[in-house]
């Protein structure tokens, strides 16, 4: 796997060499890029020397003559760490400003992005605010550890130890090809059911949960299909996104797509009104009535007519009793089913966390940690996926 190590101006820049080492041990071809505050503390020859490979310094820098070189190595690369990482590049990438080889060669890139701050403890809380919107956006963040930092203080900035880097790295590189070939559709976001041409009906989602699992699939290498309501949160760009608002257009456009994997995260409305409105209904003093009929069942509808599928529903249950669950898994005809509890404020709607319990039809239950919903994406999809032939 290509990776492209980015290194910036911090005490512990020296490290960065002992992680390419440890990434090449791994059996990936690593190529460093270096800021110009990096330079101050090691030099690109002694990279080079350790990968073999060219070093990027200056925004200008081009190894291959008529090359763009950092559209070239963001195309080539299959994960990009930067280690250490300083506030100074944390914050410019949060805000999307590409002011030097590094910070360019990030936002021309389309493949998962490890970081790994390193800085003293008091601009690491300062930075935060850009820490948790790189994560959000699907960057997987190696938080530094607590400890002695270069200005004789104490605090959370000290680089991770290398060895969890690499690991983390490597997980996710391995991840790569697990599904090279294979058709994923996620339903994703809620479903708005008119009651006139004003208001809806609708269920409390963000979509977060299906837009985590989409950047999973495709950081596992699958052709993604999202078919999403009108959610709050940002699909990847690399998936298909088909947009739908009520849950009938949902059940339609994804009975269109032919699909491996059907992971169903949407929270489609159980009930439509049965005679929307046209114009919109005025307020009066009466008691008005409104007939609910039921939606279809999406997911199992799409089991029925395509049994060769692996198909995982989701439950969002207010309490932690699994029951329920297991009944809608017995009669949605689902291979599993992932639970949440709603109850749990910290794993609530709209929350960047989540805690999921997942059931399958052979019996297993797995039980996830709270943790990012990226890194339970990443969780189920190596629960419910198969090794690719």
């Amino acid at each position: 796997m290509n990776v492209v190590l980015g290194v910036c101006g911090s005490i512990s820049a020296y490290r960065a060499a002992d992680l390419a080492r440890e990434l090449i041990r791994l059996g990936h071809t690593v190529r460093c890029c270096l800021t110009d505050a990096a330079q101050r503390f090691v030099t690109p020859l002694m990279f080079e020397i350790l990968t073999e490979q060219p070093c990027l310094t200056d925004v200008f820098t081009e190894p291959e003559t008529g090359q763009i070189a950092h559209i070239d190595w963001a195309k080539a690369a299959d994960l990009i760490i930067i280690a250490p990482a300083t506030a100074n590049t944390i914050n410019q990438l949060a805000h999307g400003i590409g002011e030097d080889m590094l910070t360019t060669l990030v936002l021309a890139a389309a493949c998962p992005i490890v970081i790994a701050p390193a800085m003293h403890p008091e601009m690491y809380r300062n930075a935060l605010g850009s820490v948790r919107t790189l994560a959000e956006r699907g960057a997987t963040i190696v938080e530094p550890t607590e400890g002695d930092v270069a200005s004789g203080e104490t605090g959370q900035g000290k680089l991770a130890p290398i060895l969890d880097i690499a690991a983390v790295a490597d997980a996710i590189l391995q991840r790569r090809c697990s599904l090279v070939g294979k058709r994923v559709l996620i339903t994703s976001g809620p479903t708005q059911e008119p009651i006139d041409d004003v208001r809806y009906l609708t269920n409390r989602s963000s979509g977060k949960m299906g837009a985590a699992l989409a950047q999973a699939a495709l950081w596992m290498g699958a052709d993604v299909t999202v078919v999403a309501g009108p959610q709050s949160a940002p699909l990847p760009r690399a998936a298909t996104v088909v947009p739908v608002r009520t849950a009938q257009e949902m059940l339609a456009a994804c009975q269109s797509v032919s699909a491996d994997l059907v992971i169903a995260a949407a929270a489609v409305a159980d009930y439509r009104p049965a005679h929307p409105m046209a114009g919109k209904i005025r307020r009066s003093s009466d008691a008005l009535s409104i007939e609910l009929i039921p939606n279809p069942d999406i997911i199992a509808t799409l089991a029925k007519g395509n049994p060769t599928a692996t198909y995982v529903a989701f439950a969002a249950e207010p309490s932690p009793d699994l029951a329920v669950a297991r009944d809608k898994m017995t009669r949605k005809g689902v291979h599993a089913i992932a639970v949440n509890d709603i109850s749990n404020p910290a794993i609530g709607f709209e929350s960047d966390q989540n805690q999921l319990t997942v059931l399958f039809a052979d019996g297993r239950e797995a039980h996830s940690e709270v943790t990012s919903k990226l890194s339970i994406a990443l969780w189920l999809l190596d629960l419910v996926t198969w090794p690719t032939p």
